[in-house]
């Protein structure tokens, strides 16, 4: 029988703290959020390994040193609302719920959505909110937000979306240019954001932040 919690307390000793993330929420939250529970059945031995766990569909789970690099650049505190968008079966969404007072976690796909809401009630993340939209629409009814992040990379980010953003929020996008990835975390001062750059990593573009190809004749 496979011991997770042991595999759970390997994947935050070699992957998370020695990528020089040490905050205890952090660290906490990964070491009790069960992620093989968050991946669909035959995936769950793969669950722990240091690279994204493929959904289909151009879906991953994040790496978890990807996830961790980017709660920590966030620095999520426990009064605030955060908006997780591409939640897929909930992982990031029951990791962020251990920070935040409250996380609202949009899915366009229903059936993954319907999924993750019995995992988050059993796993007790009760203060997730499911919303099922379009990822690139956000979820703007229970905003604004202090914080927002996207599980996989965007080409285009819509200024819907920043738009939810509390003025003084933060939000942490991966920016994907061919095959090369940047993490970027954006403040929002004044109505604009100011992005700075975190750390590299890769993923598939989340459906709805394709960048659009120019018109030509």
């Amino acid at each position: 029988m496979t011991n997770y919690a042991a595999r759970r307390t390997m994947m935050v000793d070699t992957q998370v703290r020695p990528s020089d993330v040490t905050k205890f929420p952090i660290i906490d939250a990964m070491l009790s959020v069960p992620r093989e529970a968050f991946v669909p059945r035959e995936l769950r031995e793969a669950a722990y390994v240091g690279e994204n766990v493929d959904l289909g569909g151009g879906r991953v789970v994040l790496e978890p040193r990807t996830l961790a690099k980017m709660l920590d650049a966030l620095d999520i505190q426990g009064d605030e609302l955060v908006l997780d968008i591409g939640s897929a079966l909930g992982y990031s969404s029951a990791v962020i719920a251990r920070m935040a007072e409250a996380v609202v976690a949009v899915e366009e796909d229903g059936a993954m959505l319907r999924e993750a809401q019995g995992l988050l009630i059993e796993h007790g993340a009760d203060n997730v909110i499911l919303h099922e939209g379009p990822l690139a629409d956000g979820a703007a009814e229970h905003g604004p937000y202090d914080v927002i992040l996207l599980q996989g990379a965007v080409e285009h980010l819509p200024e819907g979306l920043t738009g939810q953003l509390k003025d003084g929020g933060r939000i942490a996008c991966l920016f994907m240019e061919g095959a090369l990835g940047a993490v970027r975390v954006g403040y929002k001062i004044d109505g604009h954001i100011n992005w700075r750059f975190a750390f590299n990593a890769g993923a598939p573009v989340l459906p709805g932040f394709e960048r659009h190809a120019a018109f030509t004749l």
